[in-house]
């Protein structure tokens, strides 16, 4: 059953449903045990903060920042805004602070929800900076609020506030009045390529998402979905409130970083996730085979080829397997693969939503072959998520990113562009309007800059086309792809592939520096430091090997010809990285302008 109701009105219908069951998993800011909100429950505590945001004064489209890691609270603030039609904007709890006073000044906004210590401490800061902010409201209570900070106030103590629902009368007036043509979120994207621009998402945008995403994604009631990316991440955001729909459980993990942990205490059907997740199980599973005994490995290279032929070469193509393929593959999946599954706490795996970035087919292969139902979509901020994705159930091709989901036009300009319309594409961005125009054709199409193909009724991606590079040889190279190809290798953490107006394909690549050291000693490879390891010729000569077998089915022109290890990680901080972990390939190459030069130098 999926209820479709305003999301102003949502929780509150779904929880006459289903009453005291269980709806939230979570633990509290600081604690390691795991606890239980019945949807009653939560409810209940969305008309709260729906009746406190009236005793603070909150308006009819006032914009309200939450600055904050996935919590509880989070989502209730979401719910208890939407209840008064108001709007949340989320930032990512890694922000820096000129991006949070960025988005502060930009849109307004008068109260701040902050998560932990960290948020509290940059909100703080920018107070100053931003004339609208009144209002400092903290998740945590183990956060020290500043005495000399008479505006800021615990979540507990805003809760009160709404105690006894003061003015519920009005709560559901404003109800009442709710239109889906509502914005109820704004999302500044973290950007590649500049300024974070803040795309308008109305109810309508939500709930076209839901009908249509209800078609072809079936999650349901008995369903635990882990909460993995943040809800700043239109991933995360469009499909956690969509499972909440469908009424099933919600686990809310707090620490990205703990998250396999995570798994293995709460047992989650179904998760969110971003190809670099699984790329991390692959290099995990694939380093402990490597670490078994001969007979163990045989046993498991043995199951995964019967597990690629039962699922890839029969099931992904519609066929059904030979009844000889099928009972071998019906053993090894309850005794090996069950093991596999155990370990990363996936026992009841239903299916997992992924997308984000390029999905290697290796590891896509992995994942369906040991029998977990890797969903591939696409989609962006801007269309709220979902364009495509593979049915459960239906053929799929491996490499493409789906079937268009329902009431979503399709075209591709004659430059390779994917183009998109429909009711699930946002209207603009705020306060944006050169910016907006920009982004649709005449005939009201949304650019999205990805370009791609249809084949068969699914899409397929290429490359970003503002990313495509051009080599001094007139050769087209897609970084991403190359990058893709050579993550699954164990010892790299991070690549940046260069080429543009370049002679060849170069990279630079960030280590995984425990395994590297772990190398090192076990081939008595002497250093002391991270940058004696990254310039060691031992060391170079064993990661161009692992480079080259990986990228062997590559063209000769897209193949890396030379690279530099980094003695320590890429940075937000720096501006390398976006709050979502994408490259910003103008600072990096402006940060590490010395190392690109001195690779094409001549020998």
């Amino acid at each position: 059953m999926q209820i479709n109701s305003h999301m102003s009105v949502l929780i509150h219908d779904l929880a006459k449903h289903y009453g005291d069951r269980e709806m939230l998993v979570y633990q509290d800011f600081g604690g390691k045990e795991w606890k239980t909100l019945s949807w009653n429950q939560v409810s209940q505590t969305v008309k709260q903060v729906s009746n406190a945001l009236l005793n603070l004064g909150v308006k009819v489209g006032e914009n309200i920042g939450i600055f904050s890691q996935n919590s509880v609270q989070y989502l209730e603030c979401d719910f208890g805004a939407w209840g008064i039609r108001a709007v949340t904007i989320p930032f990512y709890a890694t922000s820096s602070e000129q991006q949070i006073q960025f988005i502060i000044n930009d849109a307004n906004i008068r109260i701040l929800f902050v998560g932990e210590q960290e948020q509290y401490d940059r909100a703080r800061r920018v107070v100053s900076l931003c004339p609208t902010l009144e209002r400092i409201i903290v998740f945590d209570p183990l956060v020290h609020i500043s005495s000399h900070d008479p505006n800021a106030l615990y979540f507990s103590d805003f809760l009160k506030l709404g105690e006894n629902l003061p003015r519920q009368t009005e709560v559901e007036a404003r109800q009442k009045e709710a239109s889906f043509d509502d914005i109820a979120n704004i999302l500044y994207t973290s950007g590649t390529t500049g300024e974070s621009k803040g795309v308008i998402l109305p109810h309508s945008q939500f709930h076209a998402a839901f009908i249509a995403n209800g078609k072809c994604v079936p999650v349901n009631e008995k369903d635990r979905v882990m909460n993995f990316l943040p809800y700043t991440h239109i991933f995360e955001r469009g499909w956690a409130i969509f499972a909440l729909t469908k009424g099933a459980t919600m686990i809310v993990n707090t620490h990205p970083q703990e998250v396999q942990q995570s798994m293995r205490e709460t047992h989650p059907t179904c998760m969110s996730s971003v190809p670099r997740f699984w790329e991390k199980v692959y290099m995990g599973v694939m380093d402990k085979i490597e670490h078994s005994s001969a007979m163990q490995r045989k046993l498991f290279m043995r199951a995964l080829a019967v597990g690629r032929k039962h699922n890839i070469e029969y099931l992904s193509l519609g066929k059904k397997p030979p009844v000889a393929l099928h009972l071998e593959y019906e053993v090894l999946n309850r005794t090996v693969f069950s093991l596999v599954r155990k370990e990363l706490g996936l026992e009841n795996a239903h299916f997992f939503p992924t997308a984000g970035a390029a999905v290697s087919a290796h590891v896509e292969e992995f994942v369906h072959s040991i029998g977990i139902n890797m969903i591939v979509g696409y989609g962006l901020t801007e269309s709220l998520a979902t364009v495509s994705c593979d049915h459960l159930g239906e053929p799929y091709t491996v490499g493409s990113v789906g079937i268009p989901i329902e009431g979503i036009d399709i075209k591709v300009s004659e430059e390779g562009e994917i183009l998109l319309k429909g009711p699930t594409i946002t209207p603009g961005y705020y306060n944006r309007e050169d910016l907006t125009k920009a982004s649709f054709t005449e005939d009201g199409y949304f650019r999205t800059g990805d370009a791609g193909y249809l084949k068969n009724g699914e899409l397929f991606l290429t490359e970003r086309l503002k990313d495509l590079f051009k080599t001094s040889n007139g050769k087209y190279i897609a970084p991403q792809m190359i990058e893709s190809k050579l993550l699954v290798d164990k010892y790299i953490d991070q690549i940046a592939i260069i080429a543009d107006q370049r002679k060849f394909v170069s990279a630079l690549i960030i280590p995984v520096y425990p395994l590297l050291e772990e190398y090192a000693r076990a081939h008595n490879i002497p250093f002391e430091n991270r940058e004696q390891l990254c310039v060691n010729p031992q060391i170079i000569e064993m990661m161009k090997e692992r480079i080259d077998t990986l990228q062997q089915q590559l063209a000769h022109y897209e193949q890396v010809k030379r690279f530099t290890l980094l003695p320590h990680h890429l940075s937000m901080e720096k501006g390398e990285l976006t709050n979502t972990l994408k490259i910003r390939r103008r600072v990096l190459y402006e940060n590490y302008k010395t190392e690109i030069d001195k690779m094409y130098e001549e020998s």
